[in-house]
């Protein structure tokens, strides 16, 4: 049962790594970060694409490191 939880955690970990380091940047600078915040609450269209999938395949992998460390911390307390 720990050796499924700790490959499920490394497996999550390193595809949470390769989502965040694939996706492409918004803007650069603060300025940057600022408009594209305003565009991305004001805009009316969607991320579409690569970065939306990127995106969903980031949260997936973060809910799965998240609950894998969670179990391993209650399966060894």
């Amino acid at each position: 049962m720990t050796i499924a939880i700790i490959i499920i955690l490394i497996i999550s970990s390193l595809g949470l790594i390769a989502t965040v380091l694939l996706q492409s940047g918004k803007s650069a600078g603060l300025s940057g970060s600022i408009a594209g915040a305003g565009e991305q609450f004001f805009g009316k269209t969607k991320a579409r694409g690569m970065d939306s999938l990127f995106s969903k395949l980031g949260i997936v992998f973060a809910v799965l490191f998240l609950l894998s460390s969670l179990g391993l911390t209650i399966f060894f307390k």
